[in-house]
């Protein structure tokens, strides 16, 4: 009896400590605990079902950036640009259908294109030049919140581009994108779901293909990554693209459900998107995290959005918010990095 006892208290310690060493444990229980937390604190309203569609309604363009730039911090970058991109989507796309009046999904085709230019050359600035990913999507950010603004004007005379619901294409563009289900107040975006899709690819990829080992290993060692044979150059331009790819399936969504584009927006959001992915296990260093986490992370700032004024709170207690976050987040990331110096997560 003793030893049963005891083999059974060896294995909760060690059940426990795999929990412990994932990387998004900390999100999850984190944002569990805020759910509870608001629940209470809106006396039940957080549990509404119009509460919970303008959670994730709040939370899904972030969660689907935050996978993807989660993902490019596991292999050791950042990308800053991002999200200027979503901007620079939604104003290719709006320029194309309202002023040159193409089929809107070609327009979306033609943006995603550059969308992707944008993000290899992202990617091979840092790969051959040698700078931080910083530097050079610092230097991005600036060039696109500019170029956004100035060929909006440019085309249209003002920044904001209206009326792409008068463009060929878009009723079946809207479908696929912006529909929503189920009975308003509660109704949700189909947005949603492609938020839910893409992270559970991204994290297949991540855990059970070679791709994700080489991501693990560019993050972690480049060095000792090439001379083991890993692609490094080539896996951090991928993965440039793939945060530019997701930047323009976010920048489009939103310029065919809104029917408009503001050339002027994106800027600040990298940061929530860097912040969603910290939250959820990534290590600033690179080399080790999770995909579930950024989106747990993204989360996050949708319950807390929603929740404060929800509370009865001043909204501005959000930003406030955000920092204390980020502050407890790299914490506690560095604390379960310490305790599982050598595992990806898994």
């Amino acid at each position: 009896m003793v030893d049963r006892a005891i083999a059974l208290s060896q294995l909760w310690q060690r059940w426990t400590n795999r929990v412990m060493q994932r990387p998004e444990v900390g999100s999850v229980a984190a944002a569990s605990l805020l759910f509870i937390f608001f629940s209470i604190a809106s006396r039940g309203a957080m549990v509404e079902g119009s509460t919970l569609a303008r959670i994730f309604d709040t939370a899904w363009p972030y969660g689907i950036m935050a996978v993807a730039v989660g993902l490019l911090m596991i292999g050791g970058e950042y990308d800053l640009s991002a999200g200027v991109m979503v901007a620079t989507a939604g104003t290719a796309i709006g320029i194309m259908a309202v002023e040159w009046g193409l089929n809107l999904w070609l327009a979306a085709l033609l943006s995603l294109f550059i969308c992707l230019a944008l993000g290899a050359w992202n990617g091979m600035m840092v790969v051959r030049t040698g700078l931080p990913s910083f530097v050079i999507t610092l230097g991005t950010f600036f060039g696109l919140r500019g170029a956004n603004v100035a060929l909006s004007k440019h085309f249209t005379g003002d920044a904001l581009i209206e009326n792409l619901d008068e463009a060929a294409g878009f009723d079946s563009l809207h479908a696929v994108l912006a529909t929503a289900f189920g009975t308003p107040p509660e109704d949700f975006r189909v947005s949603v779901l492609w938020w839910a899709g893409f992270t559970i690819i991204i994290s297949w990829v991540l855990w059970r293909t070679k791709i994700g080992n080489w991501i693990f290993a560019a993050g972690g060692d480049p060095a000792a990554a090439r001379a083991n044979g890993v692609p490094v150059s080539a896996i951090k331009i991928s993965l440039f693209m793939l945060t530019a790819t997701a930047a323009w399936f976010v920048g489009i969504s939103n310029a065919v459900r809104y029917t408009s584009v503001q050339a002027g927006q994106g800027v600040g959001d990298e940061f929530f998107f860097i912040i969603a992915a910290v939250v959820g296990g990534c290590r600033m260093a690179g080399g080790y995290g999770s995909i579930v986490g950024p989106s747990i992370g993204a989360l996050i700032w949708g319950i807390a959005f929603i929740g404060i004024p929800q509370a009865g709170w001043n909204s501005d207690w959000r930003w406030a918010f955000l920092g204390v976050l980020l502050l407890v987040a790299t914490l506690i990331n560095h604390y379960v990095g310490q305790r599982a110096p050598s595992e990806h997560g898994d």
